[in-house]
C-alpha cells in the first residue's frame, strides 16, 4: 500500500488534508487522500523520484549565501499538494483585494494629502521614522493611483482554521515563479489526477502580469515595451527573473542595458536605442537611481527617477511602496481598510504589539519567551525572535534591541500554525505551513492566484518556512468540495 493515513497524527494542530485522527480526510481533500492511500510503496518513492529528476531536468533552483558565496540549489519541493476548498478561497480572495485597495490608497495618500495623517488614523512619528518613505515621492500621482502592483501577502492558518494574514510584501515581493513550476512538476508527476479533478489553473499569471503592467504604460499601447530590471546573476532570486521575462515576453534588462536621454527611458539595442514604457523592477528602491538614491549603485539607471516623475515611463512596484511594508504599519491595516473604504476587513490580522507604544512594549519585554518579535524591515525570516524556542541569551539581547529602537520591533504570539502532510521517507508527517498569494492590481482591475505558494518547514517542528533556511514548498491546489 501507499501512504498509511491511519498512522498520520492530525490531532495537534489543523491539518490541512486530513481531518481527524484514523486519517478521515477533508471534503475537498478526498480525492488526493484516497489516490496516495491506493498507490504502492514502490509507486509513491518513484513518483518522488520523478519530481526530484524534473527539478533537476527544469533547473528549478534557488540561490542561498553562504560564507560570501552564492551556492545554487535545488528547489526543495515535496510531491504532496496542499488542497483548499473553492468556497473558502472565494471569501479569501476577496479579502486580499480588499486589502491591497486599501493599502494603495493609503500609499498614495502618504504621498500626497496625508489625510489619514491629519485625522488621526495613523500617527505622525510612526511615518516620521519609516524606514521605507521616500521624500522624493511627495506629489507623485501614478497611474489609477496604484503604487504597489504585484503584492505578496503571507498568510496563516490558526487551529481555530481561519485564515490571517501575517504580513504584507509591497516592495519586491518573490516566489511567484516557484508557485508556477511547482504546479508544472506536480503535472508531471500526477498528470491523472489533472484529468478526473477540478483544480483551478494558475498558468495564466505570466498574462495577467503583462496586462497589469500594460494598464499603466504612458503609451496607449496593445504591446508596450516591458522590462524585467535584474540585479544580476548573482541576486537569489535571478531565477525568477528570468523566468518571468521569458513567460511574459520581455526583455531581461540589468541597469547598464537603459539611459535616461531628455526624460525618457531607453533600452540598448543592437539597432540603437528603444524607448522603454513600462519597468517591472526586481532591484530595491535606494539602488534604482544614483542621481536620487545611494550614488554608488551600479544596479540601477541614473536619471531615472526624473522619468518616472515626469510621467514618462511607469515603475511597477513604484518607489516608496515600501511605506506599506512595514510591520509596524502592519498592525495599523485593519484601521486603514475601515479608513479609506468603510469596512472590516474580511481577513483578519495576527494579534500584535507595537514596542512604540510604552504599555504594549512593556508586555512584550515582559513576555519574551512566549512571543515572535519581528524587526519593522527585515524578511526572509531574519532578525526573528522565535521566543518559545529561545535561549535566555538571545532574549536579554532582543530586550536591549527593543529598548534602543521600540519603533523598529513588533511582536505577535506564537500561531497554532496549521500543518500538511510531507513525504518521509516513505510515510507522511505533519509539517507546518504557510501561504503566499499573489495579488496584482492596475487601475483597470485587479486579479489573485488561484492559490499561491505554500511555504513548508521540512523541519519537524520548526515553524521556519523560508527556503533560505531550510525550509521546501508544495503545490497549492484550489478545488470545488465533493459531496
Amino acid at each position: 500500500m501507499g501512504i498509511n493515513w491511519k498512522d498520520y497524527d492530525a490531532s495537534l494542530f489543523h491539518d490541512e488534508l486530513i481531518q481527524t485522527a484514523g486519517g478521515k480526510a477533508r471534503p475537498h481533500a478526498r480525492s488526493i487522500v484516497k489516490y496516495l492511500g491506493d498507490l504502492k510503496d514502490a509507486e509513491v518513492a518513484e513518483r518522488k523520484r520523478a519530481a526530484e529528476l524534473a527539478i533537476t531536468t527544469m533547473g528549478i533552483t534557488f540561490t542561498v549565501y553562504s560564507d560570501g558565496e552564492n551556492i545554487d540549489r535545488d528547489w526543495p519541493f515535496d510531491i504532496i499538494p496542499r488542497v483548499i476548498s473553492a468556497k473558502e478561497w472565494s471569501v479569501t480572495e476577496q479579502g486580499l483585494k480588499q486589502r491591497l485597495q486599501a493599502l494603495n490608497m493609503f500609499i498614495d495618500d502618504l504621498y500626497n494629502d496625508q489625510k489619514i495623517i491629519k485625522d488621526k488614523v495613523v500617527p505622525k512619528d510612526l511615518l516620521a521614522k519609516s524606514k521605507n518613505f521616500r521624500k522624493q515621492c511627495m506629489g507623485m500621482k501614478p497611474v489609477g493611483g496604484v503604487w504597489a502592483h504585484i503584492c505578496g501577502t503571507d498568510l496563516v492558518r490558526d487551529g481555530d482554521g481561519d485564515f490571517y494574514v501575517l504580513e504584507d510584501n509591497l516592495r519586491v515581493p518573490s516566489g511567484v515563479s516557484y508557485m508556477l513550476e511547482n504546479r508544472a512538476v506536480t503535472k508531471r508527476v500526477f498528470p491523472e489526477l489533472f484529468e478526473n479533478q477540478n483544480i483551478l489553473p494558475v498558468s495564466d499569471y505570466p498574462t495577467q502580469l503583462f496586462d497589469t503592467l500594460a494598464a499603466i504604460s504612458p503609451r496607449p499601447l496593445d504591446y508596450p515595451e516591458v522590462v524585467v530590471l535584474t540585479p544580476g546573476i548573482f541576486n537569489s532570486a535571478y531565477f525568477e527573473h528570468a523566468y518571468l521575462a521569458q513567460s511574459m515576453g520581455a526583455e531581461l534588462v540589468e541597469g547598464h542595458d537603459l539611459v535616461v536621454e531628455d526624460d525618457f527611458v531607453f533600452m540598448k539595442t543592437i539597432n540603437g536605442l528603444s524607448k522603454v514604457d513600462v519597468i517591472y523592477r526586481r532591484i530595491d528602491d535606494l539602488f534604482l537611481d544614483p542621481e536620487v538614491f545611494n550614488k554608488d549603485s551600479m544596479l540601477g539607471v541614473k536619471g531615472l527617477m526624473r522619468a518616472w516623475l515626469k510621467g514618462n515611463v511607469a515603475l511597477a512596484n513604484a518607489p516608496g511602496a515600501g511605506v506599506a511594508d512595514d510591520k509596524v504599519i502592519y498592525t495599523y491595516v485593519p484601521k486603514i481598510i475601515k479608513y479609506y473604504l468603510g469596512e472590516d476587513p474580511i481577513i483578519k490580522n495576527v494579534p500584535s504589539f507595537t514596542c512604540d507604544d510604552e504599555t504594549q512594549m512593556k508586555h512584550v519585554l515582559a513576555n519574551l519567551d512566549k512571543l515572535v518579535v519581528k524587526p519593522a524591515n527585515e524578511s526572509g525570516g531574519y532578525g526573528m525572535l522565535m521566543g518559545p524556542q529561545s535561549t535566555k541569551k538571545q532574549r536579554e539581547e532582543f530586550a536591549r534591541l527593543i529598548k534602543a529602537d521600540p519603533r523598529n520591533y513588533m511582536a505577535q504570539p506564537l500561531l497554532a500554525l496549521s500543518t500538511a502532510p510531507v513525504l518521509v521517507d516513505g510515510h507522511a508527517e505533519p509539517r507546518h505551513v504557510d501561504l503566499r498569494p499573489f495579488i496584482l492590481q492596475s487601475g483597470q482591475g485587479s486579479y489573485v492566484t488561484a492559490g499561491g505558494l505554500t511555504r513548508v518547514a521540512l523541519v519537524k517542528g520548526s515553524y521556519i518556512v523560508n527556503s533560505s533556511q531550510g525550509g521546501g514548498s508544495k503545490d497549492t491546489w484550489i478545488v470545488a468540495e465533493e459531496n
